[in-house]
């Protein structure tokens, strides 16, 4: 039985034996309990490391979608378990900790959207997948920062749409496709950080280097980037490029999976303008992707807790949009 402490806190902290190696133990009960880990690029290296996948939104979605396995983690914040229970309703779907919120799903509401819908009619709502399984119940289609314009693009030129929650990247949308979609003022608090005074400081000690930022990032940083994307853009984009150097605007994690692929190449993080504490800091960092260790998803895993589950009448609804998604992307 779990203790009342565990179900207070939304993890569970039982310590584990100094001499256990829990990269090997967590791939022994995925074997042994039919379990697969989904991590997100913004995770720590060794969360990355133990996963059978790695990825950004739309890529542990479809991996969700297509997975065979009776037990997935989703190592990663908790819309993104709830986005795997929408598409696997049938599975477990865990959680190491369920505190692993998101700013940017924060700043949108459910019953605020409704508020907004009700005061538009005739409106359509896109919702970035950072969000709510129940805003993305009262949302016609998801999309990601690595496929929002082609899903945009494929809709009606003269319907109505809001689009949210974040701010950023609807501007972006609308300027590359002419749209003047209702904006959401929301937004990410780690994207939110970077600023063009930070780049450009790193542009003059590191002339030569590709700058790379993603589309959460505000419009006068999109505008002295060279690559403007996702983070599955911006990891192609190194892969496949001749270039040595890249200064990156996006959340630290993604320079795990940039080294490890491109071992002959360097990456340098863009500190924030401010830290949340006030210092400056090196890198830019989101302290819920952070929440995600190995020994949560060891006791995770051993005591199948915490299960992320979603309302049935919330769930009906919320997987549609995600579907359509899919379809069009």
């Amino acid at each position: 039985m779990l203790k009342n402490k565990w179900i207070e806190q939304g993890f569970i902290d039982e310590p584990a034996d100094k001499d256990l190696d829990l990269k090997t133990e967590i791939r022994r009960l995925c074997k042994e309990k039919d379990a697969i880990i989904l991590a997100h690029y913004y995770t720590v290296g060794d969360i990355q490391e133990v996963a059978d996948f790695v990825g950004d939104s739309l890529a542990l979605a479809r991996k969700a979608a297509e997975t065979d396995a009776k037990m997935m983690v989703m190592c990663g914040v908790h819309f993104m378990a709830e986005t795997c229970k929408l598409l696997s309703p049938e599975k477990t779907v865990l959680c190491p900790d369920l505190n692993a919120g998101c700013s940017l799903a924060d700043s949108c509401k459910a019953e605020d959207l409704k508020k907004f819908k009700d005061e538009h009619p005739g409106y359509q709502v896109i919702s970035y997948v950072n969000t709510t399984a129940a805003v993305k119940a009262l949302t016609d289609v998801v999309v990601t920062s690595g496929n929002a314009k082609k899903v945009v693009d494929q809709l009606p030129q003269d319907g109505k749409f809001i689009f949210g929650p974040d701010y950023n990247l609807g501007n972006y949308i609308n300027e590359v496709t002419g749209r003047e979609m209702l904006l959401w003022n929301g937004g990410c608090h780690v994207h939110e950080r970077f600023s063009v005074t930070k780049i450009m400081e790193l542009k003059q000690q590191y002339p030569h280097a590709v700058v790379m930022a993603h589309l959460e990032c505000k419009g006068p940083v999109l505008a002295i980037a060279d690559v403007k994307g996702s983070t599955a853009t911006m990891l192609t984009y190194a892969q496949n490029s001749s270039e040595k150097q890249f200064i990156v605007a996006t959340e630290a994690g993604i320079l795990h999976e940039m080294q490890r692929t491109c071992p002959d190449k360097e990456f340098i993080p863009v500190p924030p303008e401010i830290s949340e504490s006030g210092l400056e800091c090196s890198c830019n960092e989101c302290q819920y992707m952070k929440m995600n260790t190995l020994l949560k998803v060891y006791n995770t895993l051993k005591y199948e807790w915490p299960q992320v589950e979603v309302d049935a009448t919330v769930a009906k609804e919320a997987v549609k949009p995600i579907e359509r998604m899919l379809e069009l992307s």
